[in-house]
């Protein structure tokens, strides 16, 4: 089995390289000239981009190939006050920019829309701030013509006081999306309320691709035993990705919608998807149409950050809990791509490929493929 590593966002190493540069309203609503403040932001924007750029140049020169964008890249885009501003024409070159080279490097990238993206909520307006939300991500990756393979990964949300309705909740506002937005979905187990086995039935109900975060399944595993993770609900995991791939096969071009929810869309930025981006996801689909071969599944990995704060990320992955994983699924996909999210990003990266050519050294069944990738055997 073939797994990749990569990281969040940020580097450790790269310095000036951060993507999420930012402006607080209160600093931008207290400029004298609000056309000249909405032009700061693109700048700013604009540098977020180019960084990014960066990083994924950074990923490509030490073999990583999966990294995930910040969710920072537009500064105050979703706030309530600037609904007219819509910076995407000046931004479409560096996003384009941002999208070939990943089409050039064979990249998998992603967004993890935070916390304000809650499709359990049982609050209309809640709701309609999430569905902002999920849109200012999907146009981003729009933007970079990049077609379904390029997620956004999401939780289900709080269970308010009633869990088995919450995800009921969640599958039934999610499936009023536009086919849009959930073909760019992934769910993910959490570390406090919905634990793996709760997220699958979710996932399941509502045709969407499951990662498992191995960490949150630690902290918050409801009494699932190692045989019944590995022996009944990784398989079905495993099948959620393979049934994305069937969908995906047979979902209009780019550019349709159909399903429930197209016509309480909820647009980010004044204007229409430009021709431009239009013109970029034709190509996409056609690239996605040309190779139809299931995602390889991913996994979430990190460590607890001390007994006293488990849920808490630890500066680097410990490697024994993560490479008995892998062992225990080697045979069972022929690879698997893997997220880590320890503090120090790619410095952690680092740290565990370094323990992977110890583990190589001493025969122990991995072998090092590249920077950022190993074979388990």
């Amino acid at each position: 089995m073939i797994v990749r590593f990569g990281f969040v966002a940020m580097s450790m190493q790269l310095t000036n390289a951060s993507p999420s540069k930012t402006m607080t309203f209160k600093s931008f609503s207290g400029l004298a000239d609000r056309e000249a403040g909405l032009r700061r932001l693109e700048r700013i924007a604009g540098e977020n981009l180019h960084n990014t750029l960066r990083l994924l140049r950074h990923c490509a020169a030490h073999g990583i190939g999966v990294y995930r964008f910040s969710s920072k890249l537009i500064p105050l885009l979703t706030h309530e006050e600037l609904r007219d501003w819509s910076p995407w024409p000046a931004l479409s070159e560096p996003f384009a920019d941002i999208g070939a080279f990943v089409k050039e490097k064979g990249m998998r990238v992603s967004f993890h829309p935070d916390h304000f993206c809650v499709f359990s909520t049982p609050r209309p307006e809640v709701l309609v701030s999430s569905k902002r939300d999920m849109e200012y991500h999907v146009r981003m990756l729009e933007a970079m013509g990049l077609d379904e393979r390029a997620k956004c990964n999401i939780h289900i949300g709080g269970a308010y006081g009633d869990k088995a309705a919450a995800g009921e909740r969640f599958v039934r506002q999610l499936g009023g999306l536009p086919d849009q937005f959930r073909s760019r979905i992934t769910l993910e187990n959490d570390d406090k309320t919905f634990t793996a086995r709760e997220t699958l039935e979710a996932a399941e109900a509502a045709q969407t691709p499951m990662v498992l975060d191995i960490h949150h399944h630690a902290v918050n595993g409801g009494g699932e035993t190692e045989a019944s993770l590995l022996g009944d609900l990784w398989p079905r995991i495993v099948r959620t990705w393979e049934r994305e791939a069937e969908l995906r096969r047979i979902r209009p071009q780019a550019g349709q919608e159909t399903g429930a929810g197209t016509a309480n869309k909820v647009s980010v930025g004044q204007d229409a998807r430009p021709a431009a981006v239009m013109a970029a996801l034709a190509d996409a689909a056609e690239d996605s149409a040309a190779g139809q071969a299931p995602l390889p599944p991913k996994l979430h990995a990190s460590s607890p950050k001390s007994a006293g704060d488990p849920r808490g990320h630890a500066d680097y992955v410990e490697t024994g809990p993560l490479v008995r994983f892998l062992r225990e699924t080697a045979g069972s996909v022929p690879a698997l791509d893997c997220m880590l999210e320890a503090k120090l990003k790619d410095e952690a990266l680092f740290k565990l490929m370094d323990d992977m050519r110890a583990l190589e050294a001493a025969g122990e069944g991995i072998r090092v493929v590249d920077g950022g990738t190993i074979e388990v055997r």
